[in-house]
């Protein structure tokens, strides 16, 4: 399971280091695509491999199930970690992501959100707890 948050840094090349309690579970490469809320998601090997097929399995006859599949598919890499530590992020992703300097990468129990560290501190404000619980009380949480 993936947790905590880490902050790093981009190189100029578009290199990022993978902390490592998240290398001892990602093994030597993992899948990163768009993710929601303006980050990328990266999934292990099998974690992908799960939602790969859920994707799949959407029915074709649905444009907004074909849009998301282009969405989380169609933006997908296979990210090598090299011995460093690093993986490569290309450009587009960097881009979706408005990369280009300080990271955080966040733990979420099957994945890892990858941040822009402006975008982080304003998504990661938390003055409506007592309203989330209510809704994640609706939720059976």
């Amino acid at each position: 399971m993936f947790m905590g948050e880490y902050s790093h840094t981009i190189d100029s090349k578009g290199r990022l280091i993978i902390p490592a309690k998240f290398r001892e579970r990602m093994g030597e490469s993992f899948v990163v695509t768009q993710g929601l809320d303006g980050c990328l998601f990266g999934y292990a090997d099998e974690e992908w491999k799960a939602l790969e097929q859920k994707v799949m399995n959407l029915p074709l006859s649905s444009e907004r199930a074909r849009k998301f599949s282009r969405f989380i598919l169609g933006s997908a890499v296979q990210a090598e970690i090299d011995k460093q530590g690093r993986i490569l992020l290309p450009p587009k992703l960097r881009n979706v992501a408005h990369l280009t300097k300080d990271v955080v990468l966040v733990g979420l129990g099957d994945r890892i959100e990858i941040w822009d560290k402006e975008l982080w501190e304003e998504k990661s404000t938390y003055e409506d707890t007592a309203e989330l619980a209510g809704e994640m009380e609706g939720l059976g949480i």
